[in-house]
């Protein structure tokens, strides 16, 4: 009896240009992978709410009123699905703005196919990593729930993109250490982002918007020039890690 073949994981690629489509799905058919396709944004909000892709592939230059950060964003709204932008504009490109509306990652044109299936296949990786075991930091106002996914800060509830939240839940799993930028950069998005210091750069920055009083002066996320980043009490005490009871949660 053979053994029962794993399904193929499904990517959604948008894109307005049809011999772009093309490229994209071909290389990911070749590789293993099913694929979908749409041609602007309402057509990919549809086909992700009733095709349930695994991953979006999702041009940044879209025609119409939604544009690839619009979709984007209207995704975070009822799905967590791995988003990759695609991008012609590296120079005009913000990173931070296409991390604030939920992508990924992004991927800039022209690609190479090696390039492009070792991004989606790292995007899917991360996806499926196991959860953090049950636990809560807190340092001063900022409390991370490491069960929920939940940052409050004075109370109120922090709104952070799902890489945000595995770049906080690493560095407050090692609350007062000092965590290497390849470290960092393997743990959270994989081994193939090891020297993308800029990645870091990015997420750490808007994590310092959401959570310091003053990102011009960080007093939680810390910087160790030339090393990485640390996560450490605005009062510089040990963050305080409460693991749950057992029994306390579902």
């Amino acid at each position: 009896m053979s053994a029962q073949r794993s399904p193929r994981a499904r990517v959604l690629v948008v894109d307005d240009e049809p011999q772009v489509r093309r490229l994209v799905t071909s290389i990911l058919e070749a590789t293993g992978f099913a694929t979908l396709s749409a041609a602007d944004g309402p057509a990919a909000l549809e086909a992700a709410a009733t095709q349930n892709p695994d991953l979006v592939l999702l041009d940044v230059m879209l025609p119409g009123d939604f544009d690839g950060l619009a979709v984007s964003r209207r995704l975070r709204e009822f799905s967590t699905v791995p988003i990759i932008l695609l991008t012609a504009k590296a120079q005009e490109f913000d990173e931070l703005a296409g991390f604030e509306a939920g992508a990924d990652d992004y991927v800039t044109k022209p690609f190479s196919a090696a390039t492009l299936v070792a991004r989606v296949r790292a995007a899917l990786r991360r996806a499926k990593a196991p959860e953090a075991r049950a636990a809560t930091v807190m340092i001063g106002s900022v409390v991370i729930d490491l069960w929920r996914h939940e940052v409050r800060r004075d109370g109120r509830l922090v709104p952070l993109t799902a890489t945000e939240f595995k770049l906080l839940r690493e560095l407050a799993t090692h609350a007062g250490k000092v965590l290497l930028h390849r470290d960092l950069l393997q743990r959270v998005w994989g081994p193939e982002y090891r020297d993308e210091v800029d990645y870091l750069r990015t997420y750490i920055r808007s994590l310092r918007r959401k959570l310091e009083l003053n990102p011009s002066a960080p007093r939680l996320l810390l910087t160790k020039p030339g090393a990485g980043y640390m996560l450490a009490s605005s009062q510089g005490q040990t963050p305080v890690v409460r693991n749950e009871p057992k029994g306390d949660r579902p």
